[in-house]
């Protein structure tokens, strides 16, 4: 059964950005620290991280930072959803309008100007599509940023939140849970390594 996972890194103040992100730094200053579980040689990590990306049918993400990713100092060969491993999912973004032209045209993006449900819509049809074609479940994933996954999770889209707690506090930045209803999630996971805590919690 395909199901729609948000998945972040955060800080231990609530912030999956740090101070003043722009299109040239859109992790914000300090905000490099969030990721370095992601580029760990510890094995915890480097498995979390494969998993994640193996059952990945389709990623959902927003403008912003698709605006980020796509740009001149964002990914790359070596950097970005899925570099290294087997394959790649396509990518939904959610967008008032579409990009004029596309930098990382070896991914498969889709942009839905329909709103955030319309999106993940969307990814659920070509995550089941993958699902078929492989011969095995997979996932949307919702990657970001905050807004988005706070958005998902306040309209009930989402089934499972997937935080990757790095151990470092920003002070400022964005949060990802601005204003959010309240609610009682159930913890299903817990892995701890040198660079993150990782939590897996369902959503009721």
């Amino acid at each position: 059964m395909t199901r729609v996972i948000a998945d972040i890194s955060l800080s231990l103040d609530g912030f999956v950005t740090g101070p003043d992100p722009d299109p040239d730094n859109g992790l914000g200053v300090g905000g490099e620290a969030l990721h370095t579980w992601a580029f760990s040689d510890d094995p915890d990590d480097r498995r979390i991280l494969r998993e994640a990306t193996a059952r990945s049918g389709a990623v959902v993400l927003g403008r912003r930072l698709f605006d980020i990713v796509d740009g001149p100092e964002g990914w790359n060969d070596d950097v970005g959803y899925g570099a290294g491993e087997v394959g790649k999912p396509a990518f939904i973004v959610v967008t008032n309008s579409p990009p004029q032209a596309v930098r990382l045209t070896d991914l498969d993006w889709t942009f839905v100007t329909t709103g955030l449900p319309d999106a993940v819509a969307a990814a659920r049809k070509r995550a089941e599509a993958a699902s078929a074609q492989r011969g095995q479940d997979l996932d949307v994933v919702l990657m970001g940023g905050g807004a988005t996954i706070g958005s998902a999770i306040d309209a009930g889209l989402v089934d499972a939140l997937t935080l990757h707690l790095a151990p470092v506090v920003l002070g400022a930045g964005t949060p990802l849970f601005s204003g959010a209803a309240p609610r009682t999630l159930v913890q299903r996971s817990v892995t701890s390594t040198s660079t993150a805590t990782h939590l897996t919690y369902d959503i009721p």
